[in-house]
């Protein structure tokens, strides 16, 4: 039976008390008295049974707690923080061992890459300079010396115009450096011939300047008191000389690359087909909207206006195919035959 006012405890407790207890609990028991005295209670009062008990059973419940078990699992986590902690704080430390080399190097080498870079930029500079200077030689000696100079004048695509035509006007002379010579300007003064259309100058180093010219073809002629005057596509008069034969004779007032009835003639002769266009004897155009034609043959065709001439050429080249002295093509939607 427990005392009043004591806790009931399992069997195996009480034994386990009833074991331990025996000797260690007595003598503060019988101390406690002595040093509390002048405070103890009457002899006749009963004793407290809670404050008797009390400091036995704390005693004998610290004693009987068992040390706590330690498993396979907690002591993997629990080694586990630890080598992290471990692995942190030596990564702390080494990472304060960089940051304190790196300043300490850092200021011995401050002044390193600006004296490397100092020099490295005085170089380029130098190099800079020395390259401008190689060129500036170079360009002089080529420019007043005759090293590379125009020994070979090569004149192409001539025919009715002579290559001593083309030297004469184009002025330069023999043995001139190829960079005293302005293309341009050789190029408009060989293109002044009237009988070329266009002119191009090239230098071929080391010592060939190319001519190439492209000639006028004359495409119909008119008569003048001088004689006859060929005209090109374009109605340049680029010579005075007998036509070749079968070309077609220009009839209108002014010819020239300016007037608009000659623009227009012209421009019906070159669409024409090369069948049709050898038939034609003669075209006039006393107006950009009376344009006629008149074959060798005698026969006539009536254009009207230069509008829809390519549509106009093919019903010609149809319509000639049949008998008659009128062909008339001034509408391509109705042509028609007389």
């Amino acid at each position: 039976m427990s005392e009043p006012g004591e806790p009931d405890r399992a069997p195996d407790e009480q034994v386990r008390e009833s074991a331990e207890v025996p000797e260690a609990p007595v003598e503060p028991a019988a101390a406690e008295p002595a040093a509390a005295e002048p405070q103890a209670p009457d002899s006749d009062a009963p004793p407290d049974p809670e404050s008797a008990a009390d400091p036995a059973g704390e005693d004998t419940e610290e004693a009987t707690k068992e040390p706590e078990f330690e498993g396979a699992r907690r002591r993997e986590r629990r080694e586990r923080a630890e080598r992290r902690t471990a692995l942190e704080r030596a990564m702390a430390i080494e990472d304060a061992r960089r940051e304190a080399k790196r300043k300490v190097t850092g200021r011995a080498q401050d002044s390193k890459p600006a004296a490397r870079g100092a020099v490295r930029g005085l170089r380029m500079v130098l190099i800079t300079v020395l390259i401008a200077v190689v060129a500036v030689g170079l360009g002089l000696i080529l420019y007043f010396t005759p090293l590379m100079s125009a020994r070979n004048i090569v004149v192409t695509g001539t025919g009715g115009v002579t290559t001593e035509q083309v030297l004469g006007a184009a002025k330069v002379a023999p043995g001139t450096p190829l960079l005293q010579i302005n293309t341009s300007q050789v190029a408009d003064r060989v293109a002044a011939i009237r009988q070329l259309a266009s002119a191009r100058v090239q230098r071929e180093y080391p010592s060939t300047l190319r001519i190439t010219v492209v000639e006028r073809v004359p495409v119909a002629v008119k008569d003048f008191p001088d004689g006859p005057h060929l005209y090109d596509r374009d109605g340049v008069d680029f010579a005075t000389a007998p036509p070749p034969p079968n070309l077609p004779y220009l009839d209108v007032d002014n010819p020239g690359p300016a007037d608009l009835p000659t623009k227009a003639a012209l421009a019906v002769l070159t669409t024409l087909r090369p069948e049709v266009a050898g038939q034609v004897g003669r075209i006039a155009a006393p107006s950009v909207a009376a344009i006629t034609l008149t074959l060798t043959d005698g026969r006539q065709v009536v254009w009207g206006t230069n509008d829809r001439t390519e549509e106009k050429a093919q019903k010609l080249a149809a319509l000639l195919t049949r008998p008659g002295r009128v062909y008339d093509v001034s509408s391509p939607d109705l042509p028609t035959v007389k």
